[in-house]
């Protein structure tokens, strides 16, 4: 028996609620359960219950067993002075307030039907991928529709941390945030954290500054992530190592440690070489950035404003002294739809809050307009019977398995609740 499951039985009232008494003996009938906060203190506040023949309001404590009080040191916070009812599976300890007085004890284990427990160990019984992998085709439409809405908003949320974060690092410069998080995407899983560490390495007024010389921005970018340390014969190469060094002497920059960029397990059009260009490439060709794509409003515009390519030297290499067939190598549209996934519609909501707007049903209208992502979880879910359509729901689909499922959360998912319900 776990807690969660506890504090869904008290939170819907899915016991018999109609004689209930308490281990000592007294009446208790139910007038409110409470409001289930999740925060630190007891479980349910401002519930109202009648206990013998006295109404109390107070606060409610769940445990599996009542000596759990003791083992989460309860008796010595504050918190729980108020607490007017202990909820619990099993009764194994009497507890006391600290003026001697039991606090009442409902044993929920004695007035819960068996078909509710099996329908529990049904839900959360270990599956070959996720608990309720075999009853999602059973899940309606019109509620799966809004627990995605939900989750879309949660997944925003967690996002909008890490711009706040950049926020205070960069002293509230946009600019410089959104230059952060195109360089993290840039650079894709497996470069992603290099590419962040370099562009917090750059003070963002060097790139606005040398952002009207393309060559001085490749300079920057390939030089700091270490891709201009050895010795070349390669004329282009010898001029970035010559510009990034003037550079890093004109500005003063002071070196720092950036992670090895790798090459190993990536298509060559995902080489750091390639993506560090077309960047650079980017910041070159379009000024003033942030205010372009915070205005943004469809795939559509994004795909207009992104157009850039590699510069011309990379456009019959991969890499440095060696020749490839020339290829121009363009942001494509599926690169570009994971840069609105994981930097346009988190930045625009992170902007939105700060300045007191709404703007989540606007952004998941842009987000239908986007591919569904590919990868390992929206296969199994289509597997499963839950097909997308778009990147909203593929967005709303991965926070559910990484933040619901794999942390066996069913009974704070809409789902689990759901079919808990209907079992």
């Amino acid at each position: 028996m776990k807690e969660d499951f506890l504090h869904y039985l008290w939170k819907f009232k899915k016991f018999e609620s109609l004689n209930l008494k308490s281990a000592q003996g007294e009446e208790i009938t139910i007038i409110k359960t409470g409001d289930y906060l999740e925060l630190s203190g007891p479980d349910f506040f401002n519930a109202h219950i009648e206990i013998g023949n006295q109404k109390w309001a107070g606060n409610v404590e769940i445990h599996v067993k009542s000596s759990d009080w003791y083992l989460h040191n309860h008796e010595k916070d504050a918190a729980y002075k108020n607490v007017i009812l202990h909820v619990v599976w099993e009764n194994d300890t009497a507890i006391f307030r600290e003026n001697n007085t039991e606090i009442p004890v409902l044993v929920l284990k004695d007035y819960v039907s068996k078909e509710i427990i099996e329908s529990y160990h049904a839900l959360v019984s270990p599956k070959t991928w996720i608990s309720c992998e075999k009853q999602l085709k059973e899940i309606e439409k019109f509620l799966l529709t809004n627990w995605q809405e939900r989750l879309f908003f949660e997944r925003l949320e967690r996002k909008s941390k890490f711009i706040y974060q950049l926020l205070e690092e960069t002293n509230q410069d946009w600019e410089a945030v959104l230059f952060c998080l195109l360089a993290k995407n840039f650079g894709l899983n497996i470069n992603g954290s290099s590419f962040l560490q370099l562009s917090k390495a750059i003070p963002f007024s060097i790139i606005r500054k040398e952002s009207f010389e393309v060559e001085n921005l490749e300079a920057l970018l390939l030089g700091t992530s270490g891709l201009l340390e050895a010795d070349k014969e390669d004329v282009y190469y010898k001029d970035l190592k010559f510009r990034y060094f003037f550079l890093l002497h004109k500005y003063q920059i002071e070196r720092t440690y950036i992670d090895p960029v790798q090459f190993f397990k990536l298509r060559p059009d995902n080489f750091p070489t390639i993506r560090l260009s077309q960047l650079a490439s980017l910041y070159h060709e379009q000024q003033n950035l942030f205010s372009k794509i915070i205005d943004l409003k469809s795939a559509d515009q994004v795909y207009c404003l992104l157009n850039v390519s590699a510069s011309l030297y990379w456009q019959n290499h991969y890499q440095f002294d060696k020749e490839s067939p020339k290829k121009s190598k363009v942001l494509s549209k599926a690169f570009i739809d994971l840069v609105i996934i994981n930097t346009i519609i988190p930045l625009q909501f992170a902007y939105s809050n700060i300045i007191g707007e709404s703007i989540v049903e606007s952004l998941i209208d842009f987000m239908n307009e986007v591919a569904p992502e590919k990868n390992a979880i929206i296969d199994k879910f289509d597997f499963f019977g839950i097909k997308s359509k778009n990147a909203f729901e593929t967005q709303t689909l991965i926070e559910l398995k990484n933040e619901y499922c794999n942390q066996k959360a069913c009974l704070k998912c809409a789902l689990g609740i759901e079919l808990l319900k209907n079992n």
